[in-house]
């Protein structure tokens, strides 16, 4: 009987999904609506390593269109009423991260918007996704920031010039894309 019981417990073991670990292998990065639609912004693939894991973020320039905003090129994710346009950020990036640091991926998912019919692009509209493990996987809390606190350098190759004063939780229901996900 207990020889049953065991084999019982071992075989539902063995025949449950098994999840991977947030922070390993390759995932697909999305964006999601408030009705559910998502858009696959690009994947991230983890490599564990002694201090963490290392990744590698590729934007899917696919799901993207060029425009020429401020004199500067981005790429946007257009919508009915706005525009999600990546900027990718411009200073030294370890691209670590960890359960408790993730830090240098939500660098990697910066984004600023404008108004569909805007001509021009507009700073203070940036929008960080706040980064947490969350049911065996990412998932990202919408924040906006003036995104103007990137334009000039920081002073160590080390610092991280966005700190908590600057990112202001956004209310999901003002914004077209207020859920980002890695999974």
């Amino acid at each position: 009987m207990r020889t049953r019981t065991l084999l019982s417990g071992l075989m539902g073991v063995m025949i449950q999904p098994v999840l991977a670990a947030p922070l390993e292998g390759e995932k697909r990065v999305l964006l999601r609506d408030e009705a559910g639609q998502t858009h696959q912004i690009g994947s991230v693939r983890f490599e564990a390593g002694a201090d963490g894991s290392r990744y590698h973020f590729t934007l899917n320039d696919a799901v993207f269109k060029d425009h020429f905003l401020s004199m500067r090129p981005f790429k946007c994710l257009e919508g009915k009423d706005k525009h999600w346009c990546y900027v990718p950020y411009p200073y030294n990036n370890r691209h670590t991260v960890s359960d408790r640091d993730l830090t240098d991926l939500e660098y990697d998912l910066l984004f600023v918007w404008k108004g569909a019919t805007d001509y021009g692009i507009n700073m203070w509209n940036g929008i960080y996704y706040r980064l947490a493990v969350e049911d065996g996987r990412l998932k990202g809390t919408l924040h906006e920031m003036d995104m103007d606190r990137l334009s000039a350098p920081p002073e160590d190759d080390d610092f991280r010039p966005l700190e908590d004063k600057h990112l202001h939780e956004a209310d999901p229901d003002s914004h077209w894309l207020p859920f980002l996900i890695i999974e």
